[in-house]
């Protein structure tokens, strides 16, 4: 499968990281499939992956990147709730 170009904001295009986001129902659910799609295939990488103190692709230990990349998707879901807060005003418990 080829992978479309990640949108990355550049001091021309400050915006970019939201070109093409619209109110669009094909469009989110698009958005949804491809998540479903890279975190099947992210399953599959570890499921295979005998330990994780292995290398990373990257460097460093596989665990490490791991944690880096949970915490920094807890942080999207928390702006995401902030944001969800500005719009209904409904607040967590």
């Amino acid at each position: 499968m080829a992978r479309r170009p990640r949108h990355r904001r550049t001091p021309d295009d400050r915006e970019a990281d939201w070109t093409g986001a619209v109110a669009d129902p094909d469009v989110v659910a698009e958005a949804r499939r491809r998540w479903k799609e890279e975190a099947a295939a992210t399953d599959a990488y570890l499921a295979a992956v005998p330990d994780l103190g292995a290398p990373a692709p990257g460097g460093g230990q596989l665990r490490e990147l791991l944690t880096l990349q949970i915490t920094e998707y807890a942080r999207h879901c928390g702006h995401a709730d902030l944001l969800r807060e500005r719009v209904d005003g409904r607040v967590g418990q």
